[in-house]
Parts: C-alpha cells; structure tokens; sequence
C-alpha cells in the first residue's frame, strides 16, 4: 500500500505524472496577489479556508489568516481586498454581491484572523448546492488562497432522512450525470490528492483511502479526523454534495494510528473460539477508526488457509470453514454493531473473494510462490471449503465484498484457463449477487484490475475497466490512476462497452452504503470517542485476547504455570519487540521489528509478573541459578507477498535501511534454534513461546522442550501472555490450523486421508479445570497420546480434529462420541 514520504511504498503504487483535468462542476478558483505584490513581501502570507459551506439562507463567514514567516508581528501593514465572483450561483438572487478591504495593521500577531461575510437568500424550492468563489489580493503579502462558499443543497428528496434508503438512493440517482457516477465508482489514495485535494471535487471522487503506513502528517486522532474532514469539505463543494466513503485496513486495530490498540491478528483470533470476543473486539477497533473519521474497514479476511506457507497465513481465522464462518461473522457483527449510522460503528468487507487461501504452490504473481495465485480446485470443494464463511457474512449483512488478486481454474473443465477473480462474472455476478442477493457493494482491491489480461503499461486499459465491471465490480482502487480510470470508465459507457443501468446499479450500492452510514447528515468526524484510542479499557479488551489466543501445545510436568516467586531467565529476539509480536499491517504495510508503536511486549508483561527476572536475548548471559528459563522466538513481520515461503525479501521501510529481512521459513530460523537449544540445554525447566503469523517446525528441539506454546502474533498487549504463563488466566486456546511435522512437507489440513501433523487442529492443553463435558473428554484424550518427543499419533490427531470439526459445525453430540471411541469407551 502506498505511504507517505520516508515509509513504506507497495511495489505497483505509483504517482499521478500530470495534472488533474477540471471537470465541468469544478471550483474555479479565482485571483490571488500579482508578482510584484509577492516580490515586495513574500515573507507574510495571507490564506483562507478553500471551501466554506453555509445553509440556504445564511450568512458565510469566510475566515482570512495573515501569517509571518517568522511567526513575529507583522513589520507593517497588509491589506487584503476580496470581492465576490460569478459561480453557479446567481448573484442577488441567490446572494448577495459584495467587495472590500481588510486591513491588517503593523504589529499585528502572527495567526490573527479578520472575517468576510457573505449573505445568501433563501430560496423557496429545493436546490443543488451553488458556488460563490470569492478573489483576495494584496500588494503587501503572498496570497495562497481563493476560497469558494458553497451554499448547500436542500429540500431535495434524496437529502430528507425520514425517507428509506431505497427511495434516496433513486432520488440521488436519476440527478446524476455520466461524470458523477463515474466518480461514486472512483477510490483514490490519501497521499495522492493530498498534494491536490481539488482532485476530488473536480472529479467527484466517490471515495478515498489510506493503504499500509500511509497516514496525514499529524499521526494523531485529531490529525487523521482534521485531514480526512478536509477532503470531506472537497467532496461537499460538489453540485449533489455526495459525502466521501473513507477506507483504511483496520485488520486488527487501526494499524496506521500511532497509539492504537492493536489486537491478535485472525489466526490468534481464531485460536480463542471465542465469538463473543472477536465481536467485542472487532467492536472496540470500530470505535477507535471511527472516532478519526473513518466509516469503513477492508476486514474482515474470512481466507480458509490450506497452505500455510502463504503470506496472508495469519489473516486466516483458520484451516477449516467453519472457523472461518462463525470468528468472521462475529468479527462482521462487531465492526458494523446494530445500526451503521453509530459513532461506534464501520462498514465491514468480507475478503478476499475467493479462495485466496487455496491457491497452489508455485502460481503465485510475479515473484511471490503462493499470495495472488491460481486456485486448481473443482466448483464443488470451492462450495464446500472457500465459500461458507461468505455465505455466514452475508447473512450476517456484511457491507462490502472485495474480491481477491487471484485466479479460479475449475478443475471441472480441466486446468489451463484461469480467470481472475477481479474479472469472474461467474462468481461475482452469479454467485455472490445473484444467487445469494448481496446488495452490497463490491470494492476492488489495490490497483487489482490492473493484472487482468492482456497486461499494459498504462493500466488499467478500457478493456480491464470493461471486463471488471461488467463482472460485477462496483468501486474501484485506483490509488495513483483514479483519473485515467474515470476518463476511459466514462468512455467506455458513452462507446456503449459498459451499460448505463449497470453503472446505476453499482453506483446505487454505494450510495445505499453512504446513506446507511448516516454520512449525508453528518459527513464530518465524531471524535466524541477520540479519547478510548489505546485507552485502559481498549487495551483490557486487547490483552484478554491475547490471553485467550495462546496455545499450550505441551507441558511436561506442569512446567506451566510459572511461580511469580521463581527465578525466571528470558531470552529470544521476540520477548521484547512490540513490532514483532504485532507483525504485518501495523505501522507501514509490512510492519517492522522495534517500536513501531506503544505496548507493552512479553518481556515487559513477565517482568511485571515476577521479582527476579534477568533477559539476555541471544542467551549468552550466564543462567546459573534460574529456576526456568522461557525462549520466545519465531518470526519477524511480513505482509501479503513478501511473507511467502520462498517469495522475495522485503527491504523498503525506513527501519530496514535498505537491507532485505530474513527469508521466509516455516522452520524456525538458525538463530532461534541456538537460542532455544542453549537455553534448554542449560536451565531444568525450558518453556518456548513461537511468537508468529503460522506454525514453525521445531520437531526436532520438541523433546528438549518442557513447555510449548503457539503465542501466534499477540499484538500490543504482551501482558496477555504473560497472564497465561502465570496462571491469572487459564490456557484456553486451540489450534486454529493443523502444525506440520516437518518443513519440507508442511501442507496439512483437518480431513486429510494421511493426517499426521505433529499437533492436530483443534489441539490445545489446558492450566485449569474444563469448561465442558466435551472439554473434559479432549483433555484426557490429549494427556494420553501426546509423546513428548514425536507428538500425536495420527489416529489420535484424526480424533481429535474430526471433533473438532463436528463441534464447529455444531454437531456436539458427534464430536463427543469421536472422542470417547478413541479413548476406548
């Protein structure tokens, strides 16, 4: 995703080389200061607000700010003249004409503000907003302003919020032009009309977004809420007045705000079984992106992971369906909440439709192995494996739908002719709108359409545009091509490739959208919840996830919990590094190691824990006296693409400093391995905690290890782990996908005919009593075959995951009598 300057850039972003072309509603600035005028005091400037909104009726108070450079009082005296221009308003009838002089005198502070009244007349029918730019000159002071007031639209159908969505919608509609509902189609990205923000008036840009690390200069709640109601003011100096619809990848916690809280990603998530809680959770990250100005998440990733060497791994809830169908439809549930006009409320997007989880080794795009490859599977494992989670979404009401980067080939009809899902009319108009009614809309993801064949070098060409939409694609992210894209969508419908009624019906799912959203009665941001942003309270939510997502794989001889009163040795690269325990997504786009923002790590949470503690990274301190010792290792952050097991090497964030990170691995790195080896050769009790976005093979080392747990990528709140080390909470978690015995053949899932994963899906030890009969049963089961050096047998791994599977897909009874025939009653 692209960012701002000195962060992290997705490879295919790419700027805008030319100017933006003013289209026919544009505001059309008018005079600022002569040459001569700025020769002879360019250190003062004088500026306004670009746009100024004012009801029917009323008076508009442009505010004009005279500034030093130096921020001294002004050395002598600056006088502004201002006058009215001709705009789509009619003077005298819709305003009143006015001129004048406003004078600053010398000694005059730095900021001081002097304001112009406009005067509008009210009008007795409904009208479409009008404009009145307005012309400042000073032969003293630069001028960098032309402000417009813009009297707003009013008593018009579609503005009338006691009508249904429905009868607004067709309302708004039939008043649009070609142009318009080009731009309702349109997404940009924050950094590309940020330089330009006139972009989005003159284009009537239906939406913008921020991708990976790409946030405002002010990386602060009221930084994000102050820039994003800036490009709101733009879309409102539009004719129709039709709010902007602003996205951002909130996957676990607004990653790119400094200072949010940041959850477990899915798959640790997904290792809690927990919908109440994924609900609350999702809940609290809808609260925190929507108090910046934010109404919409691309999340939640509802992938069904079967090769775990993919990059997205951790986006998963899991390997099996119904995992998927229940964590994320809660997780939908939590984001949109009750009614989506709620300040505590965004629009949920089911992604990546699909099967991005299931595509095949070695198909992957460009240099990635596995992420944005071709699925090789027949029509009904797709029905069976890949679509329920979205059929449990859309029932849950799921806003938006983004289909994924990469490829179906049905192996119905034999292999050779895959179809990008951004282009698959089967799927999209078929099967997600027209048999399962979605009346949502569908959202491209980053620059997708571009890879549809044939490629072109200046994508996206008429016959992507085409393709897509008539495939049933309705917005579309074009970060730096927005307006190539909306010149030849334009194009394309006037040359009669895409209907008029089917841009009507997409751009009538955005709309609907907008107005469920409550943004045409209040555009601008409710920072009302600003304060809960990274508050005690998110964070207890955060860290009791973190808690219910750690899996305790083994735990010979009660070795967990620890004894607040032992003397406990800490090392490994991951027990005091926020960055790696949060992983991809936070920060920039693939994340870094180090303080990408405030938490607490697992080290910080085990020294709270307990008096006597000593940390010694690579463990080469001394560990004589240590009663345990607890290695916390695993991987570094990745994201989509560069994560692949043999994929390229990311190198491009500022904390990278150019060199590429670690290949990917599902063994653990040599590194790690020394460390742990040391570490359990040297102290009696050895506890190991993988802190990564899938399993990492350590079957050899199993037998030297005491405890093991899969603390997946906790996020902010490393005391959560540390709260189940310790026993104040119990270890509760299961596995959500299966762990793999060796790293040469790591592809197993729940169902396969040779199962023999070194722990099946569904394992997980506990540190407290059982919370059910069902429980009670696994529990003995799991005591009785788990090998301390080889795992579990595989026919107790079929058990085991079988009920599992019968538990998820609600058949308890199934799941119970599987457990007690393996047991041997």
């Amino acid at each position: 995703m692209p960012a701002i300057p000195g962060t992290a850039q997705h490879p295919r972003a790419r700027r805008a080389s030319a100017l933006l072309a003013a289209a026919a509603l544009a505001v059309t600035p008018l005079l600022v200061s002569t040459p001569a005028a700025r020769a002879a005091n360019a250190e003062v400037a004088v500026s306004a607000d670009p746009v100024v909104l004012v009801e029917d009726g009323d008076t508009a108070a442009v505010t004009v700010t005279v500034r030093s450079a130096d921020g001294a009082p002004l050395a002598q005296p600056v006088s502004v003249d201002w006058r009215t221009g001709s705009g789509t308003a009619t003077v005298d009838v819709d305003f009143v004409a006015g001129s004048g002089t406003l004078t600053f005198a010398a000694g005059t502070p730095s900021g001081t503000e002097r304001t112009i009244a406009i005067r509008t007349r009210e009008s007795e029918a409904g009208e479409t907003a009008e404009t009145v730019p307005m012309a400042l000159d000073s032969r003293e002071a630069e001028v960098s302003a032309a402000p417009t007031v813009v009297v707003r639209a009013h008593d018009l159908p579609y503005l009338d919020e006691r009508l249904p969505t429905d009868e607004r919608v067709a309302d708004l509609v039939r008043r649009m032009t070609l142009t318009e509902k080009a731009g309702q189609m349109t997404q940009a990205e924050r950094a590309n009309v940020a330089g330009d923000p006139a972009a989005i008036t003159e284009l009537g840009l239906g939406s913008v977004l921020s991708g990976g690390g790409s946030t405002p200069a002010d990386n602060t709640p009221a930084g994000w809420a102050d820039a994003i109601d800036g490009f709101q003011t733009r879309a409102l100096a539009t004719r129709l007045q039709i709010p902007l619809l602003y996205g951002v990848d909130s996957v676990h916690g607004h990653g790119n705000l400094a200072g949010a809280t940041i959850l477990p990603h899915n798959i640790g998530l997904g290792a809690t079984r927990d919908p109440l809680l994924v609900a609350k959770a999702g809940r609290m990250v809808a609260t925190e992106t929507r108090a910046t100005g934010i109404p919409w998440t691309f999340a939640p990733c509802l992938c069904v992971v079967r090769d775990d060497r993919w990059g997205r791994t951790y986006e998963s809830f899991g390997e099996h369906p119904a995992l998927a169908g229940v964590l994320g439809t809660a997780a939908v549930r939590g984001f949109q909440g009750k009614h989506l006009d709620s300040n505590r409320s965004v629009l949920a997007t089911a992604k990546h439709f699909v099967a991005d989880g299931d595509t095949a080794y070695g198909t992957g795009e460009g240099e990635y192995t596995v992420d944005q490859g071709v699925t090789q599977q027949s029509r009904q494992h797709v029905e069976a494996v890949d679509l329920p989670p979205y059929v449990a979404a859309l029932a849950a009401g799921v806003g938006s739908v983004m289909p994924s980067y990469s490829s179906m080939d049905w192996t119905d009809d034999g292999l050779g002719n895959p179809v990008k899902l951004h282009a698959h009319d089967e799927l999209i108009n078929g099967w997600l709108k027209d048999e399962h009614g979605f009346d949502g809309f569908v959202i491209s993801d980053y620059q997708g359409i571009h890879q549809i064949p044939p490629l072109a070098s200046d994508s996206p060409t008429t016959g992507q545009i085409v393709t897509s939409v008539n495939a049933g694609v309705d917005m579309f992210m074009e970060p730096s091509q927005f307006e190539r894209f909306h010149t030849r969508l334009v194009a394309a419908v006037q040359d009669g490739a895409v209907t008029e009624e089917r841009v009507d019906d997409a751009v009538s799912r955005i709309l609907a959208a907008k107005f469920e959203l409550g943004l045409f009665e209040e555009p601008f941001a409710d920072r009302s919840h600003a304060d809960r942003i990274g508050s005690d309270q998110h964070r207890a939510i955060a860290r009791k996830a973190a808690a219910a997502s750690q899996v305790l794989l083994k735990n010979d001889d009660a070795a967990l919990p620890l004894d607040a009163d032992a003397s406990v040795y800490v090392a490994g690269r991951n027990a005091d590094d926020v960055g790696n325990q949060a992983g991809g997504w936070t920060g920039t786009w693939q994340g870094w190691s180090g303080d990408v923002t405030e938490g607490t790590t697992i080290l910080e949470g085990i020294e709270d824990a307990a008096g006597d503690v000593t940390f010694s990274e690579d463990a080469s301190a001394p560990t004589a006296g240590a009663d345990v010792g607890v290695v916390v290792v695993g991987e570094t952050p990745y994201a989509e693409g560069y994560g692949d097991v043999g994929g390229p090497e990311w190198a491009w964030d500022p904390a990278d400093g150019g060199v590429p990170r670690e290949e990917k691995s599902m063994a653990l790195q040599p590194g790690d391995v020394d460390v742990v080896e040391r570490v359990c050769a040297e102290i009696e009790t050895c506890v190991v905690l993988v802190v990564s976005g899938r399993p990492q093979v350590l079957t050899e080392q199993l037998g030297s290890i005491d405890a093991l747990v899969a603390s997946w990528l906790p996020g902010t709140e490393g005391a959560g782990v540390a709260d189940v080390l310790f026993g104040e909470r119990r270890f509760t978690g299961r596995l959500p996908v299966s762990w793999p015995r060796s790293a040469e053949d790591p592809v197993v899932n729940v169902g396969d005919e040779d199962y023999d994963p070194l722990f099946p899906f569904g394992w997980g030890l506990s540190t407290g009593g059982p919370s059910s009969h069902l429980d009670r049963h696994r529990l003995e089961l799991q005591d009785e075959v788990l090998d301390p050096v080889n795992g579990v047998p595989p026919s107790a791994a079929k058990a085991i995951a079988k009920s599992d599977e019968a538990m998820l897909e609600g058949h308890e009874s199934h799941a119970h009598n599987i457990l007690t025939a393996a047991i041997g009653r």
